[in-house]
C-alpha cells in the first residue's frame, strides 16, 4: 500500500513536451531568459523602483496632454495635433497602442462635450480602436474629433489620427458616451 499523505497530493502538471513542470523557480535557468530579461528591461521593467517624477498624481494626463496641442474646436468637430514622442513610444520607436487609445478617449471627451448640454453628465460606454498604420518617432499627426450622433441619451464621436503630412489615416477610434442629468443630492 502506498503512502497516505502522497496519494492525496496532485501530480504535477505536464508541459507540452510531456516533462513535469513546477511553479516554483528552478535553479537551471532556460536558456531563453536572457533574452527575455534584456527585452523587458529595454522597455523599462526592471527591479528599479519608479522614477519620482513618474509617480506625481496624474502624471499620465500630464505625459499625454502636453504633446497634445488644440488648433479648433466648434460644435460637433475638435482638431488637434501631436508629435510621438520617445515617452509615449513602443519597443519598435512607435506611437503606443494604449497612447493612442488615452489620446482618442481624450479627444472623443472634448468633442462629445461640444453638443451635450451642461445638465448631462457623460460616461465613457465604449472605445473600439482600430490600428491601421504606426507613427514612429517624431511623426506628426493630427487628431480629428467629429460627433457622429448625439441624442438625448446617447453621444457617438469618431476620432481620427492622420499623418500631418501626407494625409494617411494611422488609426481610427469610435467612443460611445452615455449621457445622463447630473444627480442632485
Amino acid at each position: 500500500m502506498g503512502n497516505p499523505s502522497s496519494a492525496s497530493q496532485e501530480p504535477p502538471a505536464a508541459s507540452s513536451s510531456g516533462r513535469p513542470t513546477t511553479l516554483e523557480s528552478d535553479e537551471r535557468s532556460p536558456p531563453f531568459r536572457p533574452i527575455v530579461m534584456r527585452f523587458l528591461e529595454s522597455v523599462g521593467l526592471s527591479k528599479n523602483p519608479i522614477a519620482e517624477n513618474y509617480s506625481s498624481e496624474d502624471f499620465y494626463s500630464d505625459l499625454l496632454c502636453n504633446g497634445l496641442k488644440v488648433h479648433t474646436v466648434r460644435r460637433g468637430h475638435v482638431t488637434c495635433f501631436t508629435t510621438v514622442k520617445p515617452t509615449i513610444s513602443n519597443f519598435y520607436g512607435m506611437l503606443h497602442g494604449s497612447a493612442v487609445a488615452a489620446i482618442a478617449e481624450r479627444v472623443a471627451i472634448a468633442t462629445a462635450k461640444t453638443v451635450v448640454g451642461e445638465d448631462k453628465d457623460m460616461f465613457l460606454g465604449e472605445l473600439a480602436m482600430s490600428y491601421l498604420s504606426s507613427a514612429a518617432i517624431d511623426a506628426e499627426l493630427i487628431v480629428e474629433g467629429s460627433v457622429v450622433r448625439s441624442g438625448r441619451n446617447l453621444t457617438v464621436t469618431l476620432v481620427e489620427f492622420k499623418m500631418r503630412k501626407t494625409g494617411e489615416l494611422v488609426n481610427s477610434c469610435h467612443a460611445t458616451f452615455y449621457n445622463s442629468p447630473i444627480a442632485k443630492l
